[in-house]
């Protein structure tokens, strides 16, 4: 499919479930909760490890977004919305620039080193934060909640969600690994611009990069608002 029906499919198609959600979360049943957000964090992060298509490995990682998301809906309603948020903040910023640089698999994305470098940046950032390295926004919902399941005594639980986070920390640094440290530094050295000029606009992507990356320090004022 094309990444603006991926980028639908991964992100505002999830308002509704997860509405619905917030909604019954009095009533929700916590040990199907677990089980389901188990589930979902072991399948998105195993399912995304062999995967050479950006859009299998977004599809993956958000599968195990909604783990983070489900297990917190009886403790904290107010976090599963927020967790749903910066992941559609972050997941929007990913595909709308590759989007923009009609990426699609993992081998395109060392091509973009003579395209645009800040454009391979921004990539390589946002991927850091939906795996939720700190001190990016995409740390953020996961150290809230997991720090939540601790007060609510279950800190097995949270050790098994860090432990299933670092699955999909590690196919993002998989793929910037491959994507710049194995490829041998070229330059381009033409005259001429070999693509295209952009015609696609690209206003909204350097604030969305800011909302995916630099939030970390407003987490006191988000904890105060959950």
């Amino acid at each position: 499919i094309p990444l603006s029906s991926g980028m639908i499919l991964l992100t505002w198609q999830k308002i509704a479930p997860t509405a619905l959600l917030y909604q019954i979360s009095p009533s929700l049943n916590m040990e199907i909760l677990i089980l389901l957000a188990i589930l979902s964090t072991m399948l998105g992060g195993w399912g995304g490890l062999n995967q050479t298509q950006m859009r299998k490995v977004l599809a993956y990682s958000s599968i195990a977004h909604m783990g983070w998301t489900v297990i917190i809906a009886l403790i904290n309603p107010n976090l599963t919305i927020l967790s749903l948020m910066i992941y559609i903040m972050t997941t929007l910023t990913l595909f709308m620039t590759l989007n923009l640089s009609s990426t699609t698999k993992i081998k395109s994305i060392s091509n973009l080193w003579n395209k645009s470098t800040p454009m391979t940046m921004i990539v390589f950032l946002t991927m850091l934060s939906l795996g939720g390295l700190p001190p990016l926004t995409g740390f953020m919902p996961k150290w809230l909640i997991l720090q939540e399941l601790i007060i609510n005594n279950n800190p097995t639980m949270a050790i098994i969600m860090a432990l299933s986070a670092l699955l999909n920390l590690f196919f993002y640094m998989r793929i910037i690994y491959v994507s710049s440290l194995t490829m041998f530094p070229t330059s381009n050295n033409l005259k001429h611009h070999w693509f295209f000029s952009q015609t696609k606009t690209t206003n909204m992507i350097p604030t969305l990069t800011t909302i995916s990356s630099m939030l970390l320090p407003l987490t006191p004022i988000l904890i105060i608002m959950t």
